[in-house]
């Protein structure tokens, strides 16, 4: 048996965790999230949770993996043996199946969209005319399956090769890239007739149009867009040496992933309010309104093709972490194992993903509750079990490990001191499960 592999370096580490953290949690899914959630009131209280909440919770997920070495599920059985603790584990693993089942099909429709700005098939349309499209392509269900196994196939190439070789290689690549061209985008975004109304939208936060569901779906989206819950960070530190600084890579993230969500949404809004478009317009948003901003830049097509490949970078980057806890927990510390159950795995997540690829064309008229099987797996995996998730750890830490040995685990790397660690361990132990039990009664209506 090998031993464990690890991070080859501190850049290493934060782009790939910043690539699961960022992914199309900030891109697809903030600009629409806040779009049917308010706007700037969503805005602010999404930043809010990332640095009270969210934050501490991805600094206390590094300390566990870093600490154990091990995956989520052996972790939680080393420091709470023959107890039901590692349920968290189990938790944050069949989350990720659910996430991942529908999280590809939205990175087949990037797929899709790469496909058809390279051949030339979203140059001349009116606004209309590409919502029309976007909804031809989703229908359709032969390409949109064949996407959707290719998304998945990339993402299991990738993880089957390894930390080094295939997560960290493609991410160190893929990050910067992707920052770049945001920020090209939203110069160009920020010159369109209706910017400043887009600009209000987000940055002016109207409190009186909050609803429980506003805060529960803020708090959903900073745990989404972290990957906070599902132990995925957990996962990830495991593979962190003891000289690398856990709070400089959490803040990293934690700032790039709000950077980028406000990016995205500098990038969308403008051009929602300049093209006569609905803010809650819901998923389809990036599709429809990128494509006619683009029409509007020289070397538009260029820039739209040029985007559409690093979007399905930013997809992949995040699909690699959610296939990653899951493969982690069958192939432990023998890598000899991951090819195999790389694939085996992956080839899984398409098939119960299908349903949800499905739910804009043959299962259109299926529901769940209400909801197509993409919004319900979306629903269940965001709002409860993500957040029950790191409910579950929050409780954890402070429960399972002494205050010197988290700070001690806290310090290696970093200069620490106690006045710092306080304030960290009140926020985990205290703010955030409290914060997640209050969000929780007021969303199913107890206090209603």
């Amino acid at each position: 048996m090998k031993q464990q592999e690890q991070w080859s370096s501190k850049l290493g580490f934060i782009y790939a965790t910043a690539g699961t953290a960022i992914g199309l949690g900030a891109i697809w899914k903030f600009p629409y999230v806040a779009g049917t959630s308010g706007g700037g009131a969503f805005f602010l209280l999404f930043m809010l949770f990332t640095v009270l909440i969210g934050l501490p919770l991805l600094i206390g997920e590094f300390i566990l993996g870093r600490h154990t070495g091990k995956d989520a599920i052996s972790t939680y059985k080393e420091l709470a043996p023959k107890s039901a603790w590692k349920i968290t584990g189990w938790i944050g693993v069949i989350t990720c199946f659910i996430i991942l089942s529908f999280y590809s099909v939205v990175g087949g429709w990037s797929l899709l969209y790469l496909f058809h700005a390279i051949t030339g098939q979203l140059s001349g349309l009116t606004v209309d005319q590409y919502g029309e499209r976007f909804g031809e392509i989703i229908s359709n269900p032969i390409p949109t399956l064949g996407a959707q196994l290719l998304f998945i196939v990339l993402t299991i190439v990738v993880v089957s090769k390894g930390i080094q070789k295939g997560i960290e290689r493609a991410s160190k690549i893929m990050m910067p890239a992707l920052f770049i061209l945001l920020i090209v985008i939203a110069i160009r975004s920020l010159t369109l007739e209706g910017a400043m109304d887009g600009i209000r939208f987000l940055l002016l936060p109207d409190m009186a149009n909050v609803s429980s569901d506003t805060v529960l779906f803020a708090l959903g989206q900073a745990f989404f867009a972290l990957s906070l819950g599902v132990s995925v960070m957990v996962t990830y530190s495991s593979y962190v040496p003891k000289t690398q600084s856990l709070p400089v890579s959490a803040v990293s993230i934690a700032v790039m992933n709000v950077l980028v969500a406000l990016l995205s949404g500098l990038i969308i809004f403008p051009g929602v309010f300049t093209f006569g478009l609905e803010p809650s317009e819901g998923p389809p948003l990036i599709f429809v309104v990128l494509p006619a901003i683009f029409e509007q830049m020289v070397f538009g097509e260029l820039f739209l093709i040029a985007f559409f490949i690093l979007f399905v970078f930013a997809a992949l980057t995040s699909a690699f972490s959610m296939l990653e806890i899951i493969v982690a927990t069958r192939v432990k510390k023998d890598i000899k194992k991951r090819p195999r159950v790389s694939w085996a795995v992956g080839l899984l997540i398409f098939v119960l993903g299908i349903p949800a690829c499905l739910s804009y064309g043959a299962m259109a008229d299926v529901n769940i509750l209400g909801r197509t099987f993409f919004d319900a797996a979306d629903y269940l995996a965001s709002n409860i079990l993500m957040p029950f998730g790191a409910f579950l750890i929050s409780i954890f830490i402070p429960l399972k490990l002494s205050k010197t040995a988290l700070f001690e685990e806290l310090k290696q790397g970093s200069s620490v001191g106690s006045k710092v660690f306080i304030v960290w361990y009140v926020l985990l132990k205290y703010v955030t499960p409290i914060a997640i039990i209050i969000i929780f009664i007021d969303a199913i209506g107890i206090f209603k």
